[in-house]
């Protein structure tokens, strides 16, 4: 397909996805290699047949079973077909997907009585890699390693058993798109001589069937087991296939399990004896009913399919050529002073543009993204800038640990340590030792087009790209502050319940200041029943709606609604005093934890059916309420994760500048400094959060100067506002970066560090919608070290005058003095 050849079938993708694909409106999926999307035609198509046709067990001898039966041989040789595989020389056993058919050869092989070896590629998927656990020996090998097995070498040394050896790796690598020969199959089968036993190959064909035709003509040369899952060539349904070479059924014969619909007899009573159906391989391997209606489905993707993209060569040459404009558009990006935004890891997906890779690259880019200094950008802030934008691509290690340790140069030991720092899958410690623990990757599909490859190009410009270089490292003293003029507390605002709407506290009443934080602040939260997991705004916009009142004089915590009033719910209450009937109570069986933040807690679950019905009916989630009082120990405490920044060292006489386009408002980075341990109820990381309302002036001004709507100070669900009797904004803006403590009336504060934010500031708090602002204008404004922040953590410090009243009782009130960085 020439370049206006492509450009001429894109126009034909663009044309069809408004219709069917009504879901990609105003979003980018760019995660095919996760899975691909279905067409509205083959979710019709799989209706109208479902709703025309009775399909029974095919287990039954009934007219709708025998026609369950029917369809799904007839599907299975479509299957077949599809990848120009005869029926005679191959069988297709439907899995729940890819990993399933794997488990399945591995049970197979297990259960040989000599054992077996397993050997398997770096590239592979980690479904691949778990093979290991089974196997009597195992090694790993990179490509060179392959090419000395099929050119002699005998990798394997000293095995101690006559048992087969497997051989698995992917057709095309999940991490980054490499892809690898698929003739090593019949090269290591024909080499069985170098190491005596016989050598099976398992091939991992789920990353590279849905973007380019697998041929499995020659029975001669095909690998022996190909898992894949057609959810990632068709969208739907989820299910997937293991396709074996008759040749190498007998592998089976020694499997031990069997299920109900795989054998003839059963004995159980005086004799335990079982005879496997022998008919056909499939036959003895799907085990128990099969996904009778997924497989019917598979026959309207087939059709579907064919319909709208034509054949896999198309599909093939366009993500190709997709893949190789978003490799060239990412590689050319360039900062001002030159140094590449994106560090790609990828191939370029035409041949012809890699002399050393023929087989050329999958419609697969995987990249990380540096700041114009060299400095790895955070995965975590990258996406969640890139949701707010709807932008669906994958980050972190996405299964290949082979592949992420050669990408990233992360050696055993570098991993092992990561391991023991708190690195785990899926938390934020994507940046370790000077090295990221993941990457960013962008795959293609056959509903991908020019449009979407330009736009995630244009976003990554927009927003990671230094342009204009200023002097990075000027230095300059650092401002007192002690002497800023008419700071005071404008207003106070507790959380009672996590990620609720907040109450405010009136003029005039003192509240208590607490080693906590703030009295009656993020004492309570909402769990998820099944999980126990904290609920938060992030994924519940409508908790916003909630609303909690403290009423010392009923002595309740009040709750209401402030959502649309066809729900018709009425106030709930709860005490204010921790009362143990209320709870659930300990039981001699572990009871479920509680998670925070990804922390484990124990928290009080509450057992009134009204109060958890109302949460549970306001969000449409089976949650409770919880508490988590003050007070605890072991899991009943937390500690605050908030960091020091550099120049709030002490003594500390200098501060870094950063470029920024607005002078004067520069801050430093978050620094990886730890302060000492300051416990928090269940607020993210830190006893209490402010912010400067000059700070959030000049935010509001940057925003509405390019056209977005002023933001309220409730978005960043501070604590305390501090406001200034000073007109004029700038003077005072972001000045709270360089505060190392507070007096507010006659109590001290420490500063912890600015606060990271994420795109839950994005929600109206009065409202729960969404929208962009102010993400966006911080994240080109207030980004150090790839992180956005704006605010300040702080903690009380307790007086050391003992015997007053101030220190017995410590309150601040709306209306307090503030005096910085006090002597």
């Amino acid at each position: 397909m020439t370049d206006d050849g492509s450009t001429a079938y894109n126009s034909r993708i663009e044309a069809l996805r408004q219709n069917e694909y009504p879901m990609l409106r105003d979003e980018v999926y760019l995660d095919h290699a996760g899975t691909t999307l279905y067409a509205k035609s083959l979710v019709d198509k799989f209706a109208a047949d479902m709703t025309s046709n009775l399909f029974g067990n095919p287990h039954s001898a009934s007219s709708s079973s025998q026609t369950s039966t029917s369809r799904i041989e007839d599907i299975r040789l479509r299957v077949l077909q599809f990848f120009n595989a005869d029926p005679s020389e191959f069988d297709l056993v439907f899995v729940a997907n890819a990993t399933a058919g794997i488990k399945l050869v591995a049970e197979a092989f297990r259960s040989n009585s000599l054992g077996f070896d397993y050997l398997y590629h770096q590239a592979c998927h980690t479904s691949l890699v778990g093979v290991r656990e089974e196997a009597t020996n195992s090694l790993c090998l990179d490509d060179s390693a392959v090419r000395g097995w099929i050119g002699g070498t005998n990798p394997v040394h000293e095995s101690g058993h006559d048992g087969p050896v497997l051989f698995a790796y992917p057709a095309q690598s999940n991490m980054d798109g490499s892809r690898f020969p698929l003739d090593w199959s019949d090269k290591l089968r024909k080499g069985t001589s170098t190491l005596g036993r016989p050598v099976y190959t398992l091939l991992d064909a789920a990353a590279f069937v849905p973007t380019s035709p697998l041929n499995l003509g020659n029975s001669e040369t095909a690998p022996d087991f190909t898992v894949l899952s057609f959810y990632k060539i068709f969208g739907f349904p989820d299910l997937g296939g293991l396709i074996v070479r008759r040749q190498a059924a007998p592998v089976f014969q020694s499997r031990r399990y069997f299920g109900g619909g795989t054998v003839d007899m059963v004995v159980c009573l005086k004799e335990q004896w079982h005879a496997p159906k022998t008919q056909a391989l499939h036959e003895s391997l799907e085990d128990g009913t099969l996904p009778v209606h997924s497989i019917i489905a598979l026959d309207s993707a087939l059709d579907v399919h064919r319909q709208l993209f034509k054949s896999m060569g198309d599909v093939s040459f366009h993500t190709s050529f997709l893949s190789q404009r978003l490799h060239d558009g990412l590689t050319t990006l360039r900062h001002g002073n030159g140094q590449p935004v994106c560090v790609v890891y990828s191939q370029p997906s035409l041949a012809s543009k890699t002399p050393n890779s023929p087989l050329g690259n999958g419609p697969v880019v995987a990249f990380n993204l540096q700041n114009h200094l060299g400095s790895w950008i955070s995965l975590v802030e990258f996406e969640k800038l890139a949701v707010l934008k709807r932008f669906h691509v994958r980050t972190g290690g996405l299964c290949n640990p082979g592949g992420i340790a050669r990408s990233l140069g992360l050696e055993p030991w570098e991993m092992k340590r990561n391991f023991s720092s708190g690195f785990r899958c899926g938390t934020e410690n994507d940046i370790m030792g000077g090295k990221p623990t993941g990457v960013i990757r962008v795959s293609l599909g056959a509903m991908s087009t020019i449009s979407d490859v330009d736009k995630f190009i244009a976003f990554i410009a927009e927003f990671y790209r230094t342009e204009s270089i200023h002097e990075s490292t000027l230095r300059t003293t650092t401002p007192s502050y002690q002497d800023l003029p008419g700071l005071y507390v404008e207003r106070i605002t507790v959380y009672p319940i996590k990620s609720c709407g907040g109450f405010h506290i009136p003029t005039g009443t003192t509240w208590e200041v607490r080693t906590e934080g703030l009295a009656w602040d993020r004492e309570w939260c909402l769990v998820h029943r099944g999980t126990g997991q904290a609920l938060s705004q992030k994924r519940h916009p409508r908790m916003a709606l909630i609303r909690p009142v403290i009423d010392f004089t009923s002595g309740q915590l009040r709750v209401s609604y402030r959502g649309p009033s066809e729900q018709g719910l009425a106030e709930i209450s709860v005490p204010l005093s921790a009362n143990p009937s209320l709870f659930q109570a300990d039981t001699t069986s572990k009871p479920m934890a509680s998670r925070v933040c990804g922390e484990e807690i124990s928290a009080q679950i509450y057992t009134s059916s009204e109060v958890n019905d109302f949460f549970s009916t306001v969000l449409g989630v089976p949650c409770a309420l919880a508490r988590f009082p003050p007070g605890g120990m072991g899991k009943n405490m937390r500690h605050a994760k908030a960091h020091l920044q550099k120049h709030q060292k002490v003594n500390r006489k200098i501060q870094h500048k950063m470029p920024c386009q607005f002078p004067g408002i520069d801050t430093p980075p978050d620094s990886d400094s730890e302060s000492e341990k300051q416990r928090i109820l269940l607020s993210n990381e830190s006893p209490i959060l402010a912010i400067n309302s000059s700070s959030l002036e000049v935010l509001n001004r940057q925003i509405t100067e390019q056209g977005g709507k002023a933001v309220s100070a409730e978005v960043f669900r501070a604590n305390i506002v501090i406001g200034s009797l000073t007109r004029g904004p700038r003077p005072f803006a972001y000045s709270e970066d360089h505060w190392s403590g507070l007096r507010i009336g006659q109590q001290n504060f420490k500063m912890l560090g600015s606060c990271r934010r994420c795109h839950m500031v994005c929600i109206d708090q009065e409202t729960a919608e969404k929208s962009e602002e102010p993400f966006i204008t911080l994240t080109k404004t207030r980004r150090f070290d790839g992180k956005v922040f704006f605010g300040t953590h702080m903690c009380h410090i307790p007086s050391s005058s003992i015997g007053t009243k101030e220190a017995q009782f410590p309150t601040v009130t709306v209306g307090d003095s503030v005096l910085v960085d006090p002597t």
